[in-house]
Parts: C-alpha cells; structure tokens; sequence
C-alpha cells in the first residue's frame, strides 16, 4: 500500500512540475499546482508516518486528518475558476478555508491544556469514552466536508451548461465532462468511505487504519487522474464570450431593465431570421454568441434576449435547430445521395456524432437513420 501512496506522490510531482511550465498559465492551472501540492505532501506524510501518528502522536493524527477538509474547497474553487473566467482570487474565497484554520486552532489551544487534550481522539468515539462537543462537531464537518462540497460543484455544472447553452452552439470541449465524471465517481467512493467509518465508530468493525487507508487509496487515484487531465484543461471561456455571457443564468426577468424596445426587438429578430437564411452562420461549428452578434451588427447582450424572447429559445437550442433543418433538407437533396448521415451532419455544423445523434432525436423525434427512411 504504501508504494502506491509514493507512485501518487511523485505523480503529483510531476504534475506539478509540468503545469508550472504551461504557458499561458491560467489561475485554474495556479489553483491546480496549489492542489497537486498539498495532496502530495497530505498523501506523502500518511505514507511514512501515518501509523506511529496514530499510536503514538494523537492530536498530530488528528491535525493530519483535519486537512480532508482542504480537499473540498480546492475542488470547488477549481471547478469555479473554469466557469467564471476568474483571473484572480477574491477575499471572500478565503472563506473555505475557515473550517480548517478553526480545526486547528482548537488542536493547538487543547495541546497546551492536557486535560482537554486527553479527551481528543480519533479512535472509536463510543463506550465511555466522553470527547468534547466541539471537537465531534469538528469531526462531523471533516467527514461531510467532501460530500458538501461535491454537491456545490453539481451547482456550478449546472451554471456552466446554462453559460454553455445561452452563449454557444456546441459543447464538446467546454462542457468539463472529464471533471462531471471524476467529481461523480469520487463523490460516491467518499461517501461510502464516510458510511464506513461510521459504522467504525458505532459498532467497533473494521479498524481506524482500514478506513484511512481507502480514504488514501482513492485520493492517489484521484491525483493521478486531476493531474493527467487537468494538464490538458484549457481556458472555457474567452473575455468576450464571458462578457457576453453575464446574466445568462438567471430568468427572463433580467431583461426587464433592457433599454430594448418592442419595436427594436421586431426589427433584431426579423434581421436575424434573414440572416440566418442568406449567411447561414450556423455551418460554423464553433459558432458563438459574440460571434453572430459581430456578424449583425448588433451587441451580444440584445442578441440573447431577441433569441430568448421573441424565439423563446436559447443560443444552443436556437443554432441547432437551424442545423437539424439544414440536415433534413440535405438528406432529401440527391446531390447528397453519396454522403454518410455523418458526413452530412458535419457539413450542417455539427461537430460530433454523438452531438449530433442527441440533438436530432431531441428535435424530430427520430434518429438520423429513420428519418432517412422516411423519405
């Protein structure tokens, strides 16, 4: 076990020496050699000392195990440089680590008071062992630390599609589905860690080291692969698009001081409607909001809400739907006879296949091929 803590470390290493010659580097790479760093001095002091901290250095153990409740925030905060464009930390992000410093601040007071200090204990929390209410509620927030935090990444998925869909036409690439996918996974292995431990704690199974083990174990898988694909992650969003995009996530109502007019709107809309028949800008793969705007004329921010209002779309929905027509109407075309339904699809804008299957079964009804058959 403890060779597979050292292969994490030096991974991390690793890692960290590559990201620290990307360029550019964004405040997400900066975020990540932060991260990177602490999980491999965390995992490396677990893997030399873990079990003689645990027998013979009590409050050092607990110390050790306080800094679970890092790992959350520099999830969160690296989920949230990706979506948000940020160039910098603000001061309210230092809020997340206040758990932490209190944590801490408790162990080191209690050290120097040994009576209290006798009462500190990670070890079975049952019997007629009475530890401090402060302390079990430290205790309780280190172990649902992770899972909190997980369910607050979910959020800034859910504020990325919503950026995604108001301000782009495809989503490969941006939508972060690498990170979904580990976020997921290592959401449910830390919550069945936490159920595990409990079980530890009332009823006396397994051991105390069983548990920090698999913690362990799982966060070297998890530094090998945030490191690996972390590397590759680039900037999501352009200033403009991000510009652009501000406001996208909240209802309708934000229009409601546009300085827009009705009349203004009709005329946006039917400019964009013939445009979008003579230029056809949706054959552009990596259309953007910003993009169609600068082709009209017109600022991006009246763009979204003539699409959101006067089409009751969004971007996405709006750019697509033009291509799934273009699709349709070159599939009947015998010119088009000797091309693939991919193929086809790829010349209307689509940039996957399975995009392009998902959006086109979500507007017709039917699959490419049984559209096809239908002809």
């Amino acid at each position: 076990m403890k060779y597979i803590f050292l292969i994490a470390v030096f991974n991390a290493l690793l890692f960290i020496v590559f990201l620290l010659q990307k360029r550019p580097r964004a405040l997400h790479d900066n975020i990540l050699i932060c991260w990177l760093t602490y999980l491999g001095f965390f995992i490396g002091i677990y893997a030399f000392y873990s079990h003689d901290l645990f027998t013979h250095y009590k409050l050092l153990s607990i110390s050790l195990i306080s800094l679970l409740m890092l790992h959350g925030p520099f999830l969160y905060l690296y989920i949230q440089t990706l979506v948000s464009n940020q160039d910098r930390l603000s001061w309210k992000d230092l809020f997340h680590l206040l758990p932490y410093i209190f944590f801490n601040l408790y162990i080191l007071v209690s050290s120097f008071q040994p009576v209290a200090s006798e009462k500190l204990n990670i070890e079975r929390l049952s019997g007629n062992f009475d530890p401090p209410l402060l302390f079990l509620i430290f205790l309780i927030l280190t172990l649902l630390s992770g899972t909190i935090y997980f369910i607050l990444t979910i959020r800034l998925f859910r504020k990325l599609d919503i950026r995604i869909f108001n301000n782009y036409s495809y989503s490969a690439h941006i939508d972060l589905k690498w990170l979904r996918w580990l976020v997921l996974v290592f959401g449910i292995v830390w919550t069945i860690l936490i159920c595990v431990t409990i079980i530890h704690h009332v009823f006396n199974m397994f051991s105390m080291v069983f548990c920090t083990d698999g913690l362990f174990l799982s966060l070297s898988a998890f530094v090998i692969l945030i490191g690996y694909l972390g590397l590759k992650q680039k900037v999501i969003f352009s200033a403009a698009d991000f510009e652009a995009s501000i406001g996208s996530s909240k209802p309708l109502t934000k229009y409601a001081g546009s300085r827009l007019t009705e009349s203004e709107a009709k005329q946006y809309a039917e400019r964009l409607s013939d445009y979008m028949k003579s230029s056809k800008p949706y054959l552009n793969p990596e259309l953007t909001l910003s993009q169609l705007a600068g082709g009209l004329g017109i600022s991006s921010h009246f763009l979204s809400q003539v699409i959101n209002e006067k089409f009751e779309l969004n971007f996405f929905d709006f750019i697509n739907g033009y291509r799934v027509e273009e699709f349709k109407e070159r599939t009947a075309d015998p010119r088009y006879s000797n091309f693939s339904l991919l193929g086809i699809a790829l010349e209307c804008g689509f940039n996957s296949k399975s995009a392009f299957n998902r959006i086109f079964k979500l507007k017709t009804g039917l699959t490419p091929s049984q559209f096809k058959k239908t002809l």
